[in-house]
């Protein structure tokens, strides 16, 4: 029998570091990959739409899908669930394509509980000061939302050793080319954390709570 979780790929970033970016280019590049639509009980974005970028619920609507066990993963992230539905990727998978889940690391401990030998693919913003950069330009957050992403951040980054590989995006083309890489050749040699992605997390968890 086929293992179908091996086309099961996970994606996971602290806020701000460019992984919807990544995960649209992908998809683009590649007609065998999908992503995952996952649920939401947050307003809908100016720049969103429904179905497409998330499926907007009510919190009640959610959590009666939490009920009937509809999720295959989903957390609460910054006050607002957010879930991935079990039918749709189990249709996707087994349709052979490759399943891409943008989720956050808590949704990520559920896949690998769920769905061992999926990939696991964790994120770095090139430095906390680009983060600080690409949270501010975004204009979609107040000055407290803001900080309160930048600190999260922080806690997001210690869970990287879970994951099968940590890369830091410091451009599309280099970093779709590491994950379709990875996606290829699940059984590669090549370190899971570089050189570069260590000193990165280092400067992070060093920071003992600085602010922006």
């Amino acid at each position: 029998m086929v293992d179908k979780n091996r086309n099961l790929v996970v994606i996971s970033a602290p806020s701000g570091t460019g992984k919807t970016t990544i995960v649209r280019h992908l998809m683009q590049e590649n007609k065998n990959i999908r992503a995952s639509v996952s649920y939401t009980t947050r307003n809908i974005r100016p720049n969103e739409t429904n179905g497409l970028d998330y499926v907007f619920v009510t919190v009640k609507t959610f959590e009666s899908m939490i009920i009937q066990n509809m999720f295959l993963e989903f957390a609460n992230v910054f006050g607002h669930y957010y879930g991935t539905p079990t039918k749709e990727t189990l249709e996707a998978l087994n349709q052979d394509y490759t399943l891409i889940l943008e989720i956050d690391w808590q949704g990520a401990e559920q896949i690998r509980l769920k769905r061992p030998g999926s990939l696991s693919v964790f994120l770095l913003p090139p430095s906390k000061e680009e983060l600080k950069k690409r949270l501010t330009s975004r204009a979609m957050d107040s000055t407290d939302q803001i900080e309160l992403r930048f600190q999260e951040a922080i806690k997001d980054i210690e869970q990287y050793s879970y994951f099968d590989r940590v890369i830091v995006n410091n451009d599309i083309e280099s970093t779709c080319e590491e994950i379709m890489s990875l996606v290829n050749s699940p059984h590669t040699t090549k370190p899971a954390v570089s050189g570069e992605a260590l000193a990165v997390i280092k400067s992070f968890t060093e920071l003992g709570g600085e602010k922006i």
